[in-house]
């Protein structure tokens, strides 16, 4: 067995988590889910599903993660195989490993767009936008640079017309990811955490301020950019999709279910504490999203647009507020080109932090499950992030059908799968033994309950209310575009199930030899 690294630092290590889950989600997702939702009224039910189902599930996979380190192994399917005694337990674990890899196929190649972003908007080659009465006429320039770089313009019924540029930034993206996985857990996961989340404070912060001091014509400032983000219509908290998206958001700002927090905490000692490092993680993570990721581009908005088109803008589209309106409001004001260079670049700072996370618990099974030094894995692994990604690069529909097959259902799937094997089939007072363990702060009883009874509760009516919304149009979907995407999904479950059936043959093999 290879030998296994350890955090360095508990702050490095308290940075790297909270990297893992401040992505691209705190800083384009909460912005239109709060936006789309009713603003304030988004923030009521948000606040009570971090309580009653983000910081529940994330012990549970922080627990699982420490408990991989007592055994030696962090990836689901070795974790899962030792608190289940079944036959399938490891085969239903691997959706612990297909999920973060799959995602990070089409994550990195988002990530290089906000790399190209930065770039255009450091040399002066973003577009210009003409100052109007309509959000619309603001945000064509904008929109038009978007397809043009994702070659969404192309005739082709099945194909991208990619340019040259955007396949270029890809693979710098993608080899600068792999830099960081090849230097290793503290060398290089940990360094560039230390760097790099105090760097998106900075940044955000600076934009923040410049946010905070946009007026319009109409008189409006920040101080209704924030009135709508703070104060709730309660009339809209008795729509139950907005409690669903509340409670979808919390779920993925946390980045619970991928199982790279599983795999990050395997790597603490078996004794180190996991109650505060995990409320700590996610309290800097909250910050971000909540405090910087909101008044950042739902406060530009409302200045620029008002509310009700800031709302629209946020229904049109996931991208819409980030990559349009936030561009378009630059492109408005002094020092403009700069303010874009510097949201762009928090953006791929926050994406980069995600996305080596999401690989790594690809890297953790290929070192301890088939026994490979960490630069032949990483080597493996670059290879086939590099030929996966033309999927989603160059197939028109493939990146909307990765996210929601693996993305958006799976991840609610696995984390579903992580409460219930831990707390009802394995043994529910292990478990909570297991939780509150070597803690340097001590849990309320009432998280048992949470994370026996109600986390999973909560889950099951999320999974089943998106399969009543969603899965009937995914299902009625056949052209070829769609089924190369599933396709790929198909072959990566065939293809961890057998690796997960040779590599518990090599560790029969080697308990028989020894």
């Amino acid at each position: 067995m290879i030998k296994r690294e350890y955090w360095n630092t508990r702050l490095g290590l308290i940075l790297a988590v909270a990297g893992n889950a401040i992505g691209l989600g705190n800083f384009l997702r909460f912005p239109v889910q709060a936006a789309d939702n009713g603003g304030g009224a988004f923030m009521i039910p948000y606040m009570i599903s971090l309580l009653i189902i983000g910081i529940p599930l994330l012990l549970v996979e922080w627990a699982l993660g420490r408990y991989g380190s007592k055994i030696g192994h962090g990836t689901a399917p070795a974790v899962f195989d030792s608190l289940w005694k079944s036959k399938i337990a490891k085969y239903i674990g691997i959706l612990g490993v297909i999920i973060p890899l799959v995602v990070v196929v089409y994550y990195t190649y988002i990530e290089s767009w906000t790399l190209i972003y930065s770039t255009f908007s450091l040399l002066g080659l973003t577009p210009s936008t003409p100052v109007s009465e309509n959000p619309q006429h603001y945000l064509e320039p904008f929109k038009n640079f978007l397809v043009s770089i994702i070659g969404a313009n192309s005739q082709s019924s099945l194909f991208l017309s990619v340019p040259f540029y955007t396949y270029l930034f890809f693979v710098v993206t993608l080899l600068l990811n792999l830099y960081i996985l090849y230097r290793g857990v503290s060398g290089g996961i940990e360094k560039v955490a230390r760097f790099a989340l105090p760097a998106i404070f900075v940044m955000a912060i600076i934009l923040m301020i410049r946010v905070f001091t946009l007026s319009s014509p109409d008189g409006r400032n920040f101080l209704d950019g924030l009135g709508f983000l703070w104060n709730p219509d309660f009339s809209a908290l008795l729509n139950p999709n907005v409690w669903l998206a509340a409670a979808g958001q919390v779920f993925f700002t946390l980045s619970v279910g991928f199982g790279a927090i599983l795999t990050y905490a395997s790597y603490i000692k078996p004794k180190d504490d996991i109650a505060l490092n995990a409320v700590a993680g996610a309290s800097v993570n909250e910050f971000a999203e909540i405090i910087l990721g909101g008044s950042i581009a739902i406060t530009a908005s409302v200045v620029f647009f008002g509310i009700a088109a800031t709302s629209q803008i946020a229904s049109d589209g996931a991208f819409n507020l980030g990559f349009m309106a936030l561009p378009a409001i630059f492109a408005n004001i002094p020092f403009g080109q700069f303010f874009s260079f510097l949201w762009f670049l928090l953006l791929f700072f926050a994406g980069i932090t995600s996305s080596i996370a999401l690989a790594q618990p690809a890297i953790a099974f290929l070192e301890d499950e088939l026994g490979l030094k960490r630069q032949k894995a990483v080597l493996i692994l670059g290879v086939f992030l590099f030929i996966s990604a033309h999927i989603p690069i160059f197939i028109k529909g493939a990146l909307d059908e990765l996210d929601f097959w693996v993305g958006t259902f799976g991840l609610v799937v696995f984390a579903l799968l992580e409460a219930v094997i831990f707390f009802w089939l394995y043994d529910s007072k292990k478990a909570w033994e297991e939780v509150t363990r070597d803690n340097d702060i001590n849990l309320p009883s009432i998280f048992y309950y949470l994370m026996k009874y109600v986390a999973p509760l909560i889950l099951i009516i999320i999974l089943t209310s998106w399969s009543v919304q969603m899965l009937p149009e995914k299902m009625s979907q056949h052209n070829v575009n769609i089924w190369i995407a599933r396709g790929f999904i198909i072959f990566m479950i065939v293809l961890s199930i057998i690796l997960v059936k040779i590599a518990w043959e090599r560790r029969k093999n080697g308990r028989a030899s020894t």
